[in-house]
C-alpha cells in the first residue's frame, strides 16, 4: 500500500525511483513508495524531468500539477499533486501499487 497524506485538493505520496532503466514504469512499490523507473540518467534534472512526465501521462494528470518537493538527488521522491481530487489520485496510486 502507497502512503498518501491528502490535503485540500492536493495528495502527498512518496516514489523510489529507478534512473537509467530499461524502460519508462509505473508500478510496484518499495517501503511505502510507489515504483517509477525511467530510462533517463539522473543528471542534470533528466530524470527527474521525466518522472513527473510519466507520472502525469499515467495518472491523466497535467505535468504543471506534479511538483517534487523533496528528494531531487535522491531515489526517494516526495510528490505533490496539486489542483486533483486527492481520493481520485490515491485510488489511482493504490491500483499501480500493486502492477509489477
Amino acid at each position: 500500500m502507497i502512503e498518501t497524506t491528502p490535503r485540500e485538493n492536493q495528495l502527498i505520496f512518496a516514489i523510489h525511483v529507478s534512473a537509467g532503466s530499461r524502460r519508462n514504469e509505473v508500478g510496484g512499490q518499495h517501503d511505502g513508495a510507489l515504483r517509477v523507473a525511467v530510462t533517463q540518467a539522473p543528471e542534470k534534472g533528466k530524470a527527474n524531468a521525466a518522472i513527473i512526465k510519466l507520472l502525469a501521462k499515467t495518472l491523466g494528470i497535467s505535468k504543471s500539477q506534479l511538483e517534487i518537493i523533496s528528494g531531487d538527488t535522491h531515489r526517494r521522491k516526495t510528490i505533490a499533486a496539486s489542483q486533483i481530487d486527492p481520493h481520485e489520485i490515491d485510488q489511482q496510486l493504490q491500483t499501480l501499487s500493486t502492477k509489477g
